[in-house]
């Protein structure tokens, strides 16, 4: 079997995709949803695009906010790359928080741009968004298990 070449990837990825959503692995695991989101085949591989280089800014602060919020939630040390499971937990975590905190119904049909949007105009900016509540949910998702 061949190997594959991650530089190649890397470099198609790049050509591919010009602004790259920070939930990605959320929406490529079916756990929210994004109206903005374009899917792209690469190399055998789903990649995740943003469509909209509006709100991403949005959703980049959110989802760095979210980072920073989690660590101790998830038990996180800031100075070492986060485990896959717990980056799941965090993006599908949040966004389904941040949902059931504005009153939705926070689940796979969540979309990630228009509950930020959301969120924003009813808290003002992401430093406000409640974080506290948001934790309790990043802190009891389970991501799906694995088949086999």
């Amino acid at each position: 079997m061949a190997e594959y070449n991650e530089d190649a990837y890397r470099q198609a990825r790049r050509a591919h995709i010009e602004h790259s959503c920070p939930f990605e692995r959320a929406l490529l695991s079916c756990c929210v949803a994004c109206d903005r989101a374009r899917k792209i085949n690469l190399a055998e591989r789903e990649a995740i695009a943003c469509g909209d280089a509006q709100v991403r800014p949005h959703c980049l602060a959110f989802y760095q906010a979210l980072h920073d919020n989690a660590q101790f939630a998830l038990k996180v040390n800031p100075d070492t790359p986060w485990p896959f499971g717990k980056e799941i937990r965090a993006q599908c975590g949040g966004v389904r928080g941040l949902a059931i905190a504005q009153g939705n119904a926070g689940d796979e049909a969540t979309d990630i741009a228009g509950t930020v949007l959301q969120a924003l105009s009813g808290y003002g900016g992401e430093t406000a968004f409640p974080y506290s509540e948001i934790m309790r949910t990043v802190a009891h998702y389970e991501p799906r298990k694995r088949r086999g």
